[in-house]
């Protein structure tokens, strides 16, 4: 049996699974855990810990058609400047609660279009953060950037703030593709942005790419990446455009007859990860690559490499403080999700608590499960010594589904005594086998396919 056939009787093409940016993930959060759990964890945090924090803008003032974030239209700034005024409100609430001397390690601005503010607006809401939770001095600063929605003065007073890593989403640059996804972005454009980040002393950067768009094919992607590699940045992110039509309306805009069908989307990403490969990057986990000295690839070679929100990060900072509509906190005790609408969200803050409308509360199996599933996704291994130091002999209920998967996908993985690795050629299964360590996806996802 030919590989691809082999991969496709294993679910690669039509097993619908996580990408596993939490586990639990989203969707099995309990609306019996919200803003009081939020409010107790906080209080109790460890002040000699540092904290990350994700502040989210749900404005855009154009919405792409493939996107399928929690975001609203604007051509006004008037419900920007208003928001902004509740996210200090959500601050002057974290104030009362955290304990006295928590810093912040990291912070990253994503949407949305956090480039929609204009720089007071930028200036205002970087120092009202900064009031409550002081940054550590190797802190990082990270801002999703829309080359069309920001230019030179925005940039320097994100700088001036302390932004020290922007991430350009691009998505891809051929002009057909933009048209049936509803983003108009000309190179130029973009390498105009690069140009102005490094300018104001921002050298670190990331490009998002998106592979499986309408009228993709080799190729239009070969044309988007030696273009990508132009700008020269040192992180990249290739993800599968996930076309869920029933979820986010917006994509109905988008032709499915002009999709690439499953197998092409696979040839375009091994297309990519190649090219990536020959231009001198590492491959980090299943959809990042990074230039040998940055510190995300030496995470990942020192095993040090996480998994959240984000994609793949070498933040070590244990506890992430979600702030803003549909944001997810990350807490010793497990997850909270800020109200997702906006207008909910606004009415949680001004009523005077915090706005968490839905959590999970971690067990001790969640944690082993988790920590299972994070090791596949980012080492492509199972550590069993590690688990037992880690779990003792709790980390034995697993024991049953690795033999199963070892069964499973016998050409795709190696089991020894103490390791359950994913060979190579497996690594595109990779989400479908750690889904079988999540106590939450139905059977029916793991068991559809025939041996």
């Amino acid at each position: 049996m030919k590989q691809i056939d082999r991969l496709r009787s294993l679910g690669l093409f039509d097993a619908r699974v996580p990408r596993y940016t939490s586990y639990p993930t989203a969707p099995i959060f309990s609306p019996e855990v919200g803003a009081r759990h939020q409010t107790n964890a906080l209080a109790v945090l460890n002040p000699d810990e540092p904290v990350s924090v994700y502040l989210h803008i749900p404005f855009c003032e154009r919405l792409c058609w493939f996107c399928a974030c929690r975001t609203q239209g604007t051509k006004t700034l008037s419900p920007v400047e208003s928001y902004i005024g509740t996210l200090e409100q959500e601050l002057a609430l974290l104030k009362d609660i955290l304990p006295a001397g928590l810093r912040m390690g990291r912070m990253h601005w994503g949407g949305g279009t956090p480039t929609i503010l204009p720089p007071p607006l930028i200036h205002r809401l970087a120092q009202a953060v900064r009031a409550v939770i002081p940054p550590t001095e190797d802190h990082e600063f990270s801002v999703e950037i829309d080359p069309t929605m920001v230019d030179p003065d925005k940039i320097a007073a994100l700088a001036q703030e302390g932004m020290n890593r922007a991430s350009i989403g691009i998505q891809d640059f051929d002009p057909k593709v933009q048209q049936a996804i509803g983003r108009m972005q000309p190179f130029d454009v973009t390498r105009a942005c690069v140009e102005d980040l490094r300018a104001a002393g921002v050298h670190s950067l990331n490009a998002d790419l998106v592979y499986g768009l309408p009228h993709q094919g080799i190729a239009r992607m070969d044309d988007t990446i030696s273009k990508v590699l132009e700008l020269e940045p040192d992180r990249l992110a290739l993800f599968g455009y996930a076309h869920v039509p029933w979820v986010s309306k917006r994509q109905r805009l988008i032709d499915d007859e002009a999709l690439p069908k499953e197998v092409e989307r696979y040839e375009l990403a091994k297309l990519a990860a190649q090219r990536f490969k020959d231009a001198g990057f590492d491959a980090i986990g299943i959809d990042h690559f990074a230039r040998s000295g940055d510190t995300l690839a030496r995470a990942a070679r020192t095993g040090h490499l996480r998994r959240n929100f984000q994609g793949y990060t070498d933040d070590t900072c244990p506890t992430l403080i979600g702030l803003g509509a549909s944001s997810i906190s990350r807490l010793p005790l497990g997850y909270v999700q800020n109200a997702p609408a906006t207008a909910a969200y606004i009415q949680r803050i001004e009523s005077g608590t915090l706005a968490g409308s839905r959590g999970h509360v971690m067990t001790e199996e969640d944690l082993l499960r988790a920590r299972v599933i994070e090791m596949l996704m980012c080492d492509f291994r199972l550590n069993r010594p590690a688990l037992r130091q880690a779990f003792g002999d709790k980390s034995n209920i697993v024991d049953p589904l690795i033999a199963q998967v070892a069964t499973r996908f016998r050409d795709y993985v190696e089991l020894s005594e103490n390791y359950l690795d994913i060979a190579r050629a497996g690594r595109p299964l990779t989400r479908i086998i750690a889904s079988w360590f999540d106590a939450h996806v139905p059977d029916g996802v793991k068991y559809s396919q025939a041996s």
